[in-house]
């Protein structure tokens, strides 16, 4: 069965980062905000799969 989850990608000082950590999409939402207020840019949230 897999595992639906959401990662973030973001731009901070011209490099491209990802998260580390795998987000339920409430959280990733969050994140994004979180993002976006400390000066993050192309901010997405994009959707992994998991096999358990």
């Amino acid at each position: 069965m897999a595992m639906v989850s959401f990662k973030v990608r973001w731009v901070l000082d011209g490099r491209e980062k990802t998260s580390a950590v795998h987000y339920d999409w409430p959280a990733a939402e969050q994140r994004q905000r979180e993002l976006v207020q400390s000066g993050a840019t192309a901010v997405e949230i994009f959707e992994t799969t998991h096999r358990r």
